[in-house]
């Protein structure tokens, strides 16, 4: 076959595909469906492993064969199984309308084992349950609308979406919660529409809460979710209102305000809303010669230039209040301004700084300066009158309104103010310093800051390193307040102070070990004659450092141990001193070398040496007639950082027990001798060894059997064996001699 497709372009292309069929001839027929197609329904909330349809396939004639049936193509996902057997079709999993509303499956039929098939196409409608509520794509909205919009005009439209089909999917639309009568909805498009004409002033915004519902069976509602959609509407405002002005139309200010000075508030209202209500300030006339600066946004007026009563005393400015809106419209005042006279012409001090000294400590009434001050006004404003302004210390002092005396009120203490600024005022319009200087006497002892000092220094301190700057106070001036410093009591020459500074200093290396701690006293005295002083206890506590290394009792230690002891028995306990504290003096023990077996443990903190192991006297000797030996290298060591060791030998001797026999160097000797050799001649030489150590090892022999006639001698401490008679060949031709080595 050749198939061609074409494309539906305005001019098509197209492209063939050449397809070859071939028949296969097969052993039989196959079975074959009652239909080409099947369709079924089935809802979507169907529970698992419900029936859906059944299919069935016919056997040709006179088969014997039994048919099946499987799923061939179609269910990806698994939703569907069919009974081999019967044909029957059941749901395998949860459908669902909105993920597929229509499988088709693919199902073939065979006969027992035979590779011929047959098949049909199986629809499968998935059918829609309401099971979705509408749901609003956008949760709120805010729009804003004119007054003058007519009733009809839609505003806005809701709009949600349903997952579901067919009515399960038509929504309805219903406003839940409205604040007035002004709008209503179209329950099937959604549009919001105006009932009424509404006003910015009657209410500015309305907030409506749509709700959406489908026309299931039974109904859903967005409301199921907690779903809603809240629209805000904003009416916009008109400028229908004019601004009217609140303040005041009078105003006053003296004749000596400077320049920026505020002079009056102008304050207009506008009900609109936004721009419509916005407003600016203007002056209109009344201004010509700019003294007077009015803020256009706050409405605040201050002066420009300096004013003159004498020149003018009255400004009448006609000021304007006007909105943003549009068109804008606008309110006027007119604006009366007092200009206010004041004594242009000030008493004048004969000096501006009055400088003085008095000693402190002094009774009240001590007389300290005498101002003057001249006024070329007349009349009321030249008679002068002093006075004290208040400030810091003024109580202290006392002036003569009249005759501008001071003299002072109280006893002065230097330490508590030393200088005094004081103003004074004729008619609180002149004013001169007074600059007062109270002079000191030797009232206070120098103070330490503690009563007592402990620090803690560490003993490899270099000589010379500070530890401590001390510092005391002496509230005195000059001489009387300089403080020097000076230590008593002993200090073992280990520390100085610097007189001056106050700071402790080392004076050689310190050693915790020749003493841990120092107590002495510092001493402050300042300069005057009648040398005043305080003192502070100061507690020197000297901190440890690993400068000690741990020393054995001994360099060497001897012990001896029984061979074939059973394992962790004590040998001997060794013993170290660490001159340090803590961590630092804390020693910890182990063998460094000469344990290469693991013979041997040491307890770490006690110090106990001890067998780890059974030991062999033999195996530990060289040779059989000297004594067995380990020679182990212990290392003590403290826990300080860095840790410091030292070492000591330990000479072992494993003392040998009678645990071996004795062993012929072979267990059979043949040796061969003429019948004429002589008696006393050297017949033969046993030999035996025995591994054990001293008398242990003292091997004698003895014939035992096979000498009844004595024809030989065996030399018990040597082993020579000896003729003692003679051979004859002939009578006897071999001895059988058994030698005993004990």
């Amino acid at each position: 076959l050749t198939v061609s497709a074409w494309d539906g372009g305005g001019l098509p292309s197209a492209t063939n595909a050449a397809i070859t069929v071939n028949i296969l001839r097969t052993a039989l027929a196959p079975a074959i469906f009652e239909r080409s197609r099947y369709t079924f329904s089935v809802p979507e909330d169907t529970p698992e492993d419900s029936p859906v349809g059944t299919v069935k396939a016919r056997e040709p004639p006179n088969s014997l064969e039994v048919v099946s049936y499987r799923i061939s193509s179609g269910d990806p996902h698994g939703r569907f199984s069919i009974d081999p057997q019967f044909g029957i079709i059941r749901t395998k999993k949860q459908l669902d309308h909105e993920t597929q509303s229509v499988v088709v499956l693919t199902i073939q039929s065979h006969l027992g084992n035979s590779p011929a098939y047959s098949s049909t196409q199986v629809n499968v409608s998935v059918i829609d349950v309401n099971d979705n509520p509408p749901v609003f794509l956008t949760k709120s909205d805010k729009v804003t609308i004119s007054h003058t919009q007519p009733p009809g005009t839609a505003v806005y439209i809701a709009h949600a979406e349903d997952k579901d089909s067919g009515l399960n999917g038509v929504i309805k639309y219903s406003i839940t919660s409205k604040q007035s009568n002004a709008f209503s909805i179209d329950p099937s498009l959604g549009v919001i529409n105006l009932t009424r004409t509404v006003f910015a002033d009657e209410q500015q915004e309305y907030t409506l809460h749509i709700a959406a519902e489908d026309c299931g069976s039974p109904p859903l509602t967005s409301l199921l979710i907690l779903d809603s959609l809240a629209v805000k509407i904003v009416i916009l405002d008109i400028n229908d209102n004019s601004p009217s002005f609140t303040s005041s139309p009078l105003s006053y200010v003296m004749e000596d305000a400077e320049v920026g000075f505020l002079v009056h508030h102008i304050i207009a209202k506008d009900p609109d809303e936004g721009r419509n209500g916005q407003v600016t300030y203007h002056i209109l006339s009344g201004n010509e010669n700019k003294a007077f600066v009015l803020d256009k946004i706050t409405g605040l007026l201050t002066t420009a230039q300096l004013l003159d009563r004498e020149i003018q005393e009255r400004y009448s400015l006609t000021v304007t209040a006007l909105d943003d809106g549009s068109p804008a419209l606008s309110a006027t005042q007119v604006l009366t301004i007092i200009v206010l006279d004041v004594n242009d012409e000030t008493p004048i001090f004969l000096k501006q700084l009055y400088e003085t000294a008095v000693r402190e400590n002094q009774d009240p009434g001590e007389f300290v300066i005498k101002v003057e001050a001249v006024d070329r006004d007349a009349g009321l404003n030249s008679l002068l009158q002093y006075e004290i302004l208040p400030g810091t210390g003024y109580e202290k002092f006392r002036m003569n309104l009249d005759s501008g005396e001071v003299v002072t009120t109280a006893s002065l203490d230097r330490e508590t103010q030393e200088v005094f600024s004081i103003k004074g005022s004729p008619s609180r319009s002149s004013t001169a310093q007074l600059y007062l200087t109270v002079l000191d006497e030797n009232d206070h002892n120098p103070l330490f800051a503690k009563t007592q000092y402990q620090i803690s220094v560490r003993e490899d301190l270099e000589e010379g390193s500070a530890i401590l700057d001390l510092f005391a106070s002496d509230k005195d001036d000059g001489l009387n307040g300089e403080v020097t410093y000076s230590l008593i009591d002993d200090t073992f020459g280990a520390f100085a102070v610097d007189s001056v500074t106050g700071s402790i200093v080392t004076t050689k290396m310190l050693d915790r070990e020749t003493k841990s701690q120092y107590i002495f006293r510092a001493v402050a005295s300042d300069c005057s004659t009648h040398l005043p002083r305080s003192t502070t206890v100061m507690t020197v506590l000297i901190q440890d450092v690993n400068d000690n290394v741990p020393r054995f009792e001994q360099s060497s230690y001897k012990a001896s141990v029984w061979e074939g002891q059973s394992p962790k028995t004590d040998i001997i306990q060794v013993f170290a001193t660490d001159l340090d504290s803590g961590l630092n003096g804390e020693i910890e023990y182990s063998i460094l070398s000469g344990n290469e077996n693991a013979a041997f443990l040491i307890d770490s903190s006690r110090g106990i040496l001890a067998t780890n192991t059974g030991l062999d006297h033999e195996n530990t000797s060289s040779y059989r007639e000297t004594a067995a030996s380990h020679r182990l290298v212990l290392l003590a060591s403290d826990r300080g950082t860095p840790s410091l060791n030292s070492t000591a030998t330990v000479l072992i001797t494993v003392l040998d027990i009678n645990d071996n026999p004795p062993l012929f160097s072979s267990p059979e000797y043949h040796i061969h001798v003429k019948e004429s050799i002589p008696v006393g001649s050297h017949v033969a030489q046993v030999s035996a060894n025995d591994c054990d150590a001293g008398t242990n090892a003292e091997i004698t022999y003895a014939i035992i059997s096979g000498n009844d006639r004595g024809h030989f001698h065996l030399d018990g401490k040597t082993g020579s064996v000896d003729l003692m008679k003679t051979l004859d060949y002939e009578d006897t031709m071999k001895f059988t001699l058994v030698i005993q080595a004990t």
